[in-house]
């Protein structure tokens, strides 16, 4: 049977090894953010992101039992991963819930504006349609 190691109560010191104790002796190479030209504040704005086409930005209430759901549909060239995160940040900002379904994202509640400040953050082109 393994005997149990008891940790003193009496204010004696531990006797106790730190498994990273042989790191502080290793050299690690220098990082970008140690460089000082990376903490320069000359550095270059980050480029601004390039526009991944139009976008369309609907309020819908059909067949839905009278409640408003946000829709935006029409994406090119963007994954069902990345339309599920995408989501994922619009119901955070917005406070609603939302799914993907069928290649489109949909928000409860009247979203728009919300929304379409989020999707110019992604560099789409958010275009309002219909009612």
């Amino acid at each position: 049977m393994k005997e149990k190691k008891r940790i003193p109560t009496d204010g004696e010191a531990i006797q106790w090894k730190s498994p990273f104790a042989a790191l502080k002796d290793i050299a690690l190479p220098p990082s970008a953010t140690d460089s000082p030209a990376a903490a320069s504040p000359a550095s270059p704005p980050p480029a601004p992101k390039k526009q991944r086409g139009r976008v369309d930005i609907i309020r819908q209430t059909a067949h839905r039992g009278g409640k408003t759901v946000t829709v935006v549909t029409g994406f090119t060239g963007i994954s069902q991963a990345e339309k599920e995160q995408l989501a994922k940040r619009m119901q955070t900002a917005c406070g609603a819930g939302g799914t993907v379904k069928e290649g489109r994202i949909e928000i409860q509640g009247d979203q728009r504006e919300t929304v379409a400040r989020l999707l110019t953050e992604a560099g789409f082109r958010p275009v309002f349609a219909g009612g």
